[in-house]
């Protein structure tokens, strides 16, 4: 909890809670404990008067169900609501807001040979499909935000690829979310081994972003993204 208090002093906007690591390799959590090690922790933020939006990670309907329950109000699912086939029924019931990423595979063996016939339009036209899933379950265009899975089943040049064309996302009419802060592509193309020295190479990766329209950063460092976003701003005539 007060890990979560001090992003939102550092002037987060969105606080986004998950229980079960997706990162490359990373081993399943079953739902009833990522639920019991992240509805306490939504609960205990709403009791303590936050007022910053709460979004859950997870893949998990009955994770996601409890979280909103607990005072959550975005489902941000990496498999695109199509993991748990309780997923999208339970999103529409909630009301909830959702953000549907591309992941190329299982956490566990997603990294070992993604390939694409070309990762832009490939991408595209998943999220594309997904987008109709979750509009003919019921959930509003308005309510989705995509995210095109930076990491997830990707090679560094897929990574740049989507990078370098992050625009053309804009044709799927919803926000983007881009979450690339401290991936391992920044550290091998900016020497910097250690995830906690990749602060500069993620900002310039999302004000990039941020020059392309891209609406939303996911960030580990809030405060100096914030104040690079701000000169940003300034010197693009943005803010």
């Amino acid at each position: 909890v007060r890990g979560a208090q001090d992003m939102i002093a550092a002037g987060a906007d969105i606080i986004d809670i998950g229980g079960e690591s997706t990162r490359p390799g990373a081993d399943f959590v079953d739902a009833v404990e990522e639920a019991r090690r992240t509805t306490p922790v939504i609960a205990a933020l709403r009791a303590a008067g936050a007022g910053t939006p709460l979004s859950i990670d997870t893949r998990k309907a009955r994770v996601a169900r409890s979280a909103f329950e607990a005072g959550a109000v975005l489902f941000n699912d990496v498999t695109a609501l199509s993991y748990d086939v309780d997923s999208l029924a339970t999103a529409a019931e909630l009301g909830a807001s959702v953000c549907i990423m591309h992941a190329g595979g299982d956490p566990k063996t997603m990294q070992d040979k993604p390939e694409y016939d070309n990762v832009l339009l490939d991408v595209y036209d998943y999220l594309a499909g997904r987008i109709q899933a979750c509009e003919a379950a019921g959930i509003r265009r308005a309510k989705i935000m995509i995210d095109v899975g930076i990491g997830f089943g990707k090679t560094q040049t897929h990574n740049l690829e989507l990078l370098r064309g992050i625009a053309l996302f804009h044709g799927l009419g919803c926000p983007i979310l881009l979450g690339a802060s401290r991936k391992r592509f920044i550290g091998t193309i900016g020497n910097a081994p250690d995830a906690a020295n990749r602060v500069a190479g993620s900002i310039a990766v999302g004000l990039n972003a941020l020059n392309q329209g891209v609406q939303m950063l996911r960030v580990h460092d809030i405060a100096e993204t914030k104040q690079a976003i701000a000169l940003n701003a300034a010197l693009t005539k943005q803010g």
